[in-house]
Parts: structure tokens; C-alpha cells; sequence
């Protein structure tokens, strides 16, 4: 369904000025690349594989990929981030932990770095806490089903859309004690501080879990430790 004319003018505008954007920090990127040698980052592998392994990749395909980086890992990240510092300022406690922790790995006169994160449970435990009581995507991304199938006595017909509530998830009081609460102090210790929330533990799965799992999982959990 065509949306209104001047709807889709805009649209077509933002499209090339987002399209000149990342043409240009593919030639800026690609002219600093010999500054990265021996540590290259996301876009330098993909343009040594367009270059080096023959590889079908166009410039738009290229594009493609940078603006699904942008769409997918900015607006999410960017909600688990401001609802952490809600909570932390409606919770003085957890924010004085919190800075108490990092001066005690960090101190106060040098910047974290990522190789620090490992270092901070609390500051891990804060956005776990985070990702299980405000997820970004709480219904997640749709899925079908390929064929008919039951599960837990649910018949599911082929070709059904299907959502997971992963919000509902990080709230059931079987599985999470006081649900409502906002406490990091629950993946601190006993079985909740194995929890993987990349998809291994059903418990939380803010990026899904299986075959479709969020692609951008790792980095989108070490961009809200870090930020």
C-alpha cells in the first residue's frame, strides 16, 4: 500500500542523504584502514573479504549491512541504556554501588575500557536486571511456522505468526522473585548468576534464542556495559 506523495518524497530524501552518509564513511573508513592493521574492526573485514575472497558483495550490499547496524543496535541499545539510569536515580542505592564499584576497579583518573568489564559484576548484574525488566523488543520479532506442530498442548497451524513475550518472561513470578522490583543484586549469587541472557537460559532471552537469535546479541551487551 503507496503512502502518501509527500510522505514518500521525504522518505526518498532521507534515503539519499542517509546513503551519502555511508558512502562517506566507507572512503573515509577504507582510506585510514593501514591506521588499523593487525586490529580491524566489523567494516574492514567485510571490505578485505569484498576485495580478497571474491566475495558477491556490492557497495549496496555493504550499505545494506552498516544502516541494519545503526537500525538494529542504536534505538535498542539506546532504551536498555536510559532505562538503566532511571533506575539507578529511582534507586540511589544501586547508583552508589554502582560508582563505588567502578572507582575501586577503575579509580578516577583513567577511562574504562572494555577489557574492564569483566571486572565489574555489579555494573553486569545492573544491566542484566535491565534487559530482563525492560526489554527493548518485548514481544521480539515475529516468527512463522514452517509446518504444523504442538506445543505444550497448543496446536500451531502452518504458516501461523507467532510472537514470543519476552517481556512477560522477565516478569513471571515462578521464575523471578519479587518480578517488579528492580534488583541486580539477584545475579550476583546461587543459579540466577550463571543466567546467560544471550539466548542459553530461556529465563531471559532479551535477543531470543535458537537458529534466530539477534545477530548483534554480544555487541549490543557490551555496548550497554560499556556506555
Amino acid at each position: 500500500m503507496d503512502g502518501h506523495p509527500r510522505d514518500r518524497a521525504r522518505d526518498e530524501a532521507l534515503h539519499k542523504k542517509f546513503d551519502k552518509l555511508l558512502t562517506r564513511m566507507i572512503e573515509e573508513h577504507t582510506a585510514s584502514a593501514h591506521e588499523r592493521k593487525g586490529n580491524p574492526d566489523f567494516l574492514d573485514v567485510v571490505m578485505a573479504i569484498k576485495k580478497f575472497y571474491r566475495e558477491k558483495l556490492t557497495l549496496t550490499n555493504i550499505k545494506a549491512l552498516l544502516q541494519n547496524l545503526f537500525a538494529a543496535g542504536t534505538d535498542t541499545s539506546a532504551s536498555i541504556i536510559e532505562w538503566s539510569l532511571a533506575e539507578m536515580l529511582k534507586n540511589p542505592s544501586i547508583l552508589k554501588r554502582a560508582q563505588e564499584e567502578m572507582d575501586h576497579v577503575i579509580g578516577r583518573n583513567r577511562r574504562l575500557v572494555e577489557s574492564d568489564l569483566p571486572k565489574l559484576p555489579y555494573l553486569q548484574a545492573i544491566c542484566k536486571e535491565s534487559l530482563r525488566k525492560h526489554p527493548s523488543t518485548p514481544l521480539n520479532l515475529p516468527r512463522v511456522s514452517t509446518q504444523a506442530c504442538e506445543v505444550n498442548g497448543y496446536y500451531i497451524p502452518e504458516n501461523t505468526r507467532l510472537s514470543v513475550n519476552i517481556w512477560a518472561i522477565g516478569r513471571d513470578p515462578d521464575v523471578w522473585e519479587n518480578p517488579e522490583e528492580f534488583r541486580p543484586e539477584r545475579f550476583l549469587s546461587g543459579r540466577n548468576a550463571k543466567i546467560d541472557p544471550r539466548g542459553n537460559d530461556f529465563e531471559l532471552i532479551p535477543f531470543g534464542a535458537g537458529r534466530r537469535i539477534c545477530a548483534g546479541a554480544r555487541m549490543g551487551i557490551v555496548l550497554v556495559e560499556y556506555i
